[in-house]
């Protein structure tokens, strides 16, 4: 596909906003730290000097656009061309990031606009597919390409949903550039990546100790390049992502199957990789029932937050690192009301929750009307932007759609839940026997034996899913079984932490040592 090409007379953007040409916006003028900042990223990017170039892409594009971009576009790719030999690939890179400012700093952007992007992603994804890409980028970088392109298509079905508001012209545009961000396109650029970089078989070479890809952080130190390998690893964690939004859960966690998440990785180099893989997979988890899973995962990531989130307080995607935080807590308070599994949760992360939810949790415990709304409240908090993927039928009345996805998924959820509402009595009742005659507890719940039996089965339904290797596992803090109408109840001990503990007291240790030390003796 052809790169994007401005052609109107006043040399502006075919979709600048208004503003943009209220304040005298000249797309070809380049101010001097500009041609200096694209002279100095472009002989970085030649000379595969990949620490300066994650200097200049993390520090000097953000302190530029802070400075003279904050409420304007970059300058135009074209009027830069003279700064950077021209240079094909290095243009669609500048774009990449001009669009990605212009939807950062200058929404609501219009259909053109969202659609020349599209078709940069395209040639940009073209040329790493189909061409000779002698670069090394920074991890950041990649990572932030194929998240930018999920957002993006995620932002522009949000935008064509809404059509109630939609000028004359707004309508004309999305007619005109229906094609742009196709969901078959978008998921096959996604899995060309992945298939044309190999990393999955990377990956499982790795596991023989033929490959190092993890151990050299996914970059090559003999002269090649990093860019179609790890392209094609973080675009598993944008297939995740994607199917996540679609509804799709299990596509997605199969999508993800080749990293694994017991293992440091590439995806854990980039924080903001490793928050998206760990929640969405987290999400898709609790989602199908695998609420073990999805606590296990949440608890190990806000731990790493709780511990590191300082060091990126100066980073741009802090205020994304805080709020997925916080979406992470309601998920995982979620987790721990509908199975209770305490003993998987760090002591630091149990505090954070209490202080965060404890009374919500306490309400989720009642199975009541105000349960009920609780469970809304998180989810609604704490889900991923749904999206319709189809393109409106623009011949018909014009009504907003765009809540219509995340309203299914609510149904879908809240409709779980208020089927282990029927549920409530059996957990308590249970834990206080370790054997009770059916006919007993039928009394005590005031149903029939015919009932309870029923009941009994659908907790045992309930408290198994199905994990990813396709093996039907326990969610539950113990189980039970039935001989001649007597339920016997087994509960399940939790395997003691020795080294933990071990740990625990050596560290204390320690700080009254390094207290001892300071103390000056007269």
């Amino acid at each position: 596909m052809a790169a994007a090409h401005y052609d109107r007379e006043d040399g502006l953007p075919p979709s600048a906003p208004p503003h943009a040409a209220a304040d005298a916006y000249d797309p070809n003028y380049v101010p001097d730290s500009v041609k200096t900042f694209v002279v100095h990223l472009y002989r970085h990017i030649r000379d595969k000097n990949v620490y300066e170039i994650h200097q200049m892409y993390e520090g000097g594009f953000q302190r530029l656009s802070d400075r003279l971009f904050r409420d304007v576009f970059w300058p135009s790719a074209e009027a830069v061309s003279p700064y950077c030999d021209g240079d094909h690939v290095f243009l669609l890179l500048y774009r990449e990031l001009w669009y990605r400012h212009a939807h950062a700093r200058l929404s609501p952007l219009t259909a053109a606009h969202r659609a020349e992007s599209w078709t940069n992603y395209c040639d940009l994804f073209s040329v790493v597919l189909h061409g000779v890409v002698n670069m090394q980028l920074p991890n950041q970088w990649l990572w932030d390409m194929v998240d930018e392109f999920v957002y993006q298509f995620q932002s522009f079905c949000q935008y064509r949903a809404k059509l109630k508001t939609k000028t004359e012209d707004e309508l004309n545009q999305l007619k005109q550039f229906d094609k742009a961000w196709n969901v078959y396109g978008v998921l096959n650029y996604l899995q060309a990546l992945v298939e044309k970089s190999m990393i999955t078989q990377i990956l499982e070479k790795e596991k023989e100790g033929l490959e190092q890809f993890t151990a050299t952080d996914g970059y090559d130190y003999e002269g090649g390049s990093n860019v179609l390998k790890v392209l094609g690893y973080y675009s598993m964690i944008g297939l995740l992502r994607i199917h996540c939004l679609l509804g799709d859960y299990h596509t997605g966690l199969k999508c993800l199957t080749p990293i694994d998440l017991n293992q440091q990785g590439v995806y854990t180099i980039v924080i903001g990789s490793h928050i998206s893989a760990i929640y969405h997979y987290g999400f898709a988890n609790l989602m199908m029932r695998r609420y073990v899973e999805a606590t296990r995962e949440f608890n190990k990531i806000l731990l790493y937050i709780l511990k590191y989130k300082q060091y990126h307080q100066n980073s741009p995607q802090y205020d994304q690192i805080l709020k997925k935080n916080e979406q992470m807590y309601a998920l995982l308070a979620i987790c721990l009301s509908l199975c209770p599994q305490n003993k998987l949760i760090d002591e630091n992360v149990s505090t954070q929750l209490k202080e965060k939810y404890n009374d919500k949790m306490t309400k989720m415990q009642r199975y009541d009307d105000e349960a009920y709304a609780a469970y809304d409240e998180l989810f609604s908090y704490a889900c991923p932007k749904f999206i319709t993927p189809s393109p409106p039928i623009l011949d018909q009345p014009l009504t907003n759609y765009n809540q219509d996805a995340y309203r299914l998924q609510l149904k879908l959820f809240l409709y779980e839940v208020k089927q282990q509402q029927l549920l409530s009595g059996i957990r308590s009742y249970l834990k206080l026997y370790s054997t009770i005659t059916i006919s007993k507890l039928a009394q005590y719940m005031e149903v029939d034996e015919a009932t309870l039996r029923s009941i009994l089965m659908t907790y045992k339904h309930k408290m198994h899913a199905v994990d990813s290797e396709g093996k039907i596992v326990s969610s539950a803090d113990f189980d039970f079984y039935i001989v001649e109408d007597v339920i016997h109840v087994v509960e399940s001990k939790p395997t003691k932490r020795h080294g933990d503990y071990f740990l625990r007291q050596i560290l204390k240790f320690e700080e009254m040592i390094g207290e001892l030390e300071k103390v000056q003796l007269d």
